[in-house]
């Protein structure tokens, strides 16, 4: 039975562990220079109708790797674009295809081509979702800090789809998570009350961002404005002051602390170029770990 990832409270933490246990492995074995090709004769389509670098890069990358072919598709370049029925289309690409990537707005259009496709298909960004993103971020997390368990995780800024997919993992995995969001940006009230409603973790909302970061292991932020949001630069430019994330917000966390950024990074506006380039901040090896994890994603959901 094919298992698809859409969003992280579907999953079990037994599935997180093996992402994390294959993730680790082949990043391992990358690194010793050892060739691993469990993708040979498997091709992977892609569906962006977002802008990416990371994201991208990393999923053709990563399955290129593993001997896979993966194959790039604009929404605009197919007959999605002419209004296709998305049940058509999901039919005709598991016919051809082995598993599907898509990066849209809408997590229903998510939705219902995992519910019409017979292949593993991967939600790699929605307005609502960033699974694969946190699940490279624990990655990064398990590497720093030795695991996750038992650290304090401050999110800084706007309660957008990665900070839903935080509280998703906390929801399953029992983390302690605190959000320093401003009034009228909280997360989504129905995303946030199922995740409370599993009664794993801690879930703690506050709006100053020195409150979520006292004492904290792991101090996470993002743009203010995601992508489709740009209209609204200048009027979240003023709700947000005194949300950036510099040396002085840093200082307050636990010394060892690492400091996460999913990019890309208005430097001096939600992070400071002194906090990026500084000895805290592991964005460079999270930014990494997307291609390791993607490549273990694939590899489970196709293979496994």
């Amino acid at each position: 039975m094919k298992k698809d990832l859409l969003k992280l409270i579907d999953l079990t933490e037994e599935d997180f562990g093996l992402f994390f246990d294959r993730a680790l492995e082949l990043k391992r074995r990358y690194k010793k220079g050892i060739i691993d090709r469990p993708m040979i004769g498997k091709t992977m389509g892609m569906i962006f109708d977002k802008p990416s670098t990371r994201t991208r890069i990393s999923f053709e990358a990563g399955f290129a790797q593993l001997g896979g072919t993966p194959i790039f598709l604009n929404t605009s370049d197919t007959q999605m674009g002419r209004s296709e029925p998305i049940k058509d289309t999901a039919r005709v690409m598991s016919r051809y295809l082995d598993a599907i990537v898509i990066r849209t707005f809408s997590q229903a259009l998510i939705e219902e081509f995992a519910k019409e496709a017979s292949i593993p298909v991967v939600n790699a960004l929605s307005d609502d979702y960033h699974p694969c993103q946190i699940l490279s971020d624990l990655l990064t997390v398990i590497e720093c800090k030795g695991g996750y368990k038992g650290l304090k995780i401050a999110w800084v800024g706007d309660g957008n789809n990665v900070a839903h997919s935080w509280i998703n993992a906390t929801a399953v995995l029992g983390l302690d998570l605190v959000l320093a969001c401003p009034e009228g940006y909280f997360p989504n009230k129905t995303i946030l009350d199922r995740a409370l409603s599993t009664g794993k973790g801690s879930i703690k909302i506050v709006t100053d961002p020195k409150d979520a970061v006292k004492d904290a292991d792991v101090i996470y932020t993002d743009v203010w404005a995601s992508m489709g949001m740009e209209k609204e630069q200048e009027k979240r430019l003023k709700a947000f002051d005194g949300y950036l994330v510099d040396k002085k917000l840093v200082d307050l966390a636990k010394k060892d602390a690492i400091v996460m950024h999913c990019l890309p990074a208005h430097r001096g506006e939600e992070i400071s170029d002194e906090v990026m380039e500084g000895p805290n901040s592991v964005l460079w090896d999270q930014a990494e770990n997307k291609m390791h994890m993607h490549k273990a994603i694939m590899d489970v959901l196709i293979n496994r």
